[in-house]
């Protein structure tokens, strides 16, 4: 499993001036630290909720209720983009996420492809999750022939035989994986195989893939343990 990161850039005005130069790095093309990264994912999760429901602006104390983020670590980040958050206003969402969405490089649109029509796969295909960040669902893959030819969200489930064909013709970039953690491994071997350089797992497996492949695992007991930190702290 890999992972990217980066030390933070050391500056005279100490912790403050470092996280703010992240941001400058970043913006000259320099990786992010993986705290920094973090929180910013977290503040556009946030942020295209918040549009989903109209708002048109939010202010750092809205988002440290929604992310556990201080207001001060928020404004710290968020300044690094530059001034155009008002007292008393707070941030316009849609800046705000496009400048965000340029940070993370995750302003285009992106090809994924999801091993899995069970019902976790079926209801991660109809989700909208994936769509309102840019990524689209192009391919659902399942082992079971019973399932093949049957719909998910609105793709057509093929079978596993066809993954590699389709991951370069549709110029897939994720790989998904949604099945038991028995078969999960076998899963990964065949979408790195065709080609697929990141895959997100909801699976409790633990992945063993090349050192080029990054691996991210989706556990809910996980964010349980996270927000449970918050209230027993």
């Amino acid at each position: 499993m890999t992972t990217s990161d980066s030390k933070p850039r050391k500056t005279a005005t100490g912790k403050r001036g470092s996280e703010g130069s992240e941001i400058a790095a970043a913006l000259g093309g320099e990786r992010l630290s993986l705290g920094v990264a973090a929180r910013l994912s977290r503040y556009l999760q946030v942020l295209t909720q918040a549009k989903k429901m109209d708002k048109q602006t939010i202010s750092s104390q809205e988002l440290a209720r929604f992310t556990h983020v201080n207001p001060t670590q928020i404004r710290r980040d968020l300044s690094g983009f530059g001034k155009f958050g008002k007292r008393g206003v707070g941030y316009n969402i849609d800046f705000l996420i496009e400048q965000i969405r340029s940070i993370l490089h995750t302003a285009g649109k992106y090809n994924i492809a999801l091993f899995g029509a069970g019902h976790l796969g079926k209801a991660i295909a109809g989700s909208e999750v994936f769509a309102d960040h840019g990524f689209e669902i192009k391919a659902v893959f399942d082992s079971d022939e019973k399932k093949i030819g049957s719909k998910a969200g609105n793709v057509v489930v093929q079978s596993a035989d066809e993954l590699k064909q389709t991951v370069l013709e549709e110029d897939i970039l994720v790989g998904v994986i949604a099945v038991p953690a028995r078969a999960a491994q076998g899963v990964a071997e065949m979408l790195v195989e065709a080609g697929v350089t990141i895959i997100f797992n909801y699976s409790d497996a633990l992945l063993e893939v090349p050192q080029e492949v990054t691996v991210h695992t989706s556990s809910p007991a996980v964010d349980l343990l996270y927000a449970l930190y918050f209230y027993l702290a």
